[in-house]
């Protein structure tokens, strides 16, 4: 039996979104593990990380919180994953996730200068992506979820950049070869990003951004759920299949 995964839970959906469970059941429908193949760990609510022994590799979700905010929970799983990283646990950092990690490794996050970045948008491969276990053989451009505040400014030393758009330059890194953070949300389907787009319609609309287009604009993204899944291969041993 393969070892589980660690979902490191960060925070919860907005409210409207709770009714189709956490982020940590998305993360694991969408990676397709099968519910004994992940151990879940609330830290926002309190819950202590464990030994990193025994697990195949740990995936930090998305969060309505914010790094800056330095929260106690927040920069003690910092810790955890600085350390994790240095021993060479494979981690995927989601949203909240990349940007922790980033933060942890010594990266720099905060508010993105262009503001609130959120629905189907393009995903851009750098160069580095060609030769990258997750995102090699993906198109060059493919669409993705996302939906943020803020963003990693400057990448931790030994990290480097994956994917970007013109709003972010840093949608994915790897730092060495086993830490990855995307700033998209793979775990997202269509349903879950509409679901947001309603839910921030208020902010959106103050921002002077239809709602109800954007939700029209929403669609299927395989190519980043796809990521996720290359993860969970890579982190148990196999090699990311070449699409």
């Amino acid at each position: 039996m393969s070892p589980p995964f660690l979902i490191i839970e960060t925070g919860q959906p907005v409210a409207p979104m709770r009714r189709h469970g956490s982020f940590a059941h998305w993360i694991r429908v969408a990676a397709g593990l099968e519910r004994d193949a992940a151990v879940v760990v609330d830290v926002e609510r309190g819950d202590a990380l464990p030994a990193r022994a025994g697990f195949a590799g740990a995936i930090v979700t998305g969060s309505p919180a914010m790094v800056t905010e330095r929260l106690d929970w927040s920069e003690r799983s910092a810790g955890w994953l600085r350390e994790a990283a240095h021993a060479g646990l494979p981690l995927l950092g989601i949203c909240y996730g990349h940007q922790l990690i980033a933060h942890a490794l010594g990266g720099e996050v905060g508010d993105n200068p262009r503001g609130r970045e959120m629905g189907t948008v393009c995903i851009e491969l750098a160069d580095a992506a060609r030769e990258d276990p997750l995102f090699a053989g993906l198109p060059a451009r493919f669409p993705a979820q996302a939906t943020h505040l803020q963003s990693v400014l400057r990448l931790p030393p030994g990290a480097t950049v994956l994917a970007r758009n013109p709003h972010d330059a840093c949608h994915a890194y790897r730092w060495g070869t086993r830490a990855w953070g995307v700033q998209f949300h793979p775990e997202f389907a269509t349903g879950h990003m509409r679901g947001y787009i309603r839910a921030r319609a208020d902010a959106l609309a103050r921002e002077g951004r239809c709602s109800a287009r954007m939700a029209r604009e929403v669609a299927a993204a395989p190519h980043a759920r796809g990521v996720l899944r290359r993860f969970v291969r890579r982190a148990r041993g196999g090699r990311a299949p070449v699409s």
